[in-house]
């Protein structure tokens, strides 16, 4: 899960080398904390948070296929 969060916030930002994943599980949650550049913020969050929003639908998808539960948290640098 790491991978695909990763993978579509280096998609979406200006400068992929400062996106920033970090993985914590306890049980059966996975809390994923995304840390991206200051000027990148917007692009990851988006209009109304729906950008935000899309990749935590992603997420939870995929940790749903794995019988997991998963967050998404999205860290201001």
């Amino acid at each position: 899960m790491k991978e695909l969060v990763e993978y579509i916030a280096k998609s979406l930002v200006e400068d992929p080398s400062q996106v920033n994943v970090v993985v914590t599980e306890e049980g059966e949650h996975i809390r994923i904390e995304l840390t991206v550049a200051k000027e990148d913020m917007g692009r990851i969050i988006g209009k109304g948070g729906r950008v935000a929003n899309s990749i935590r639908t992603l997420l939870r998808v995929a940790a749903a296929r794995e019988g997991k539960r998963a967050s998404l948290d999205v860290l201001e640098p």
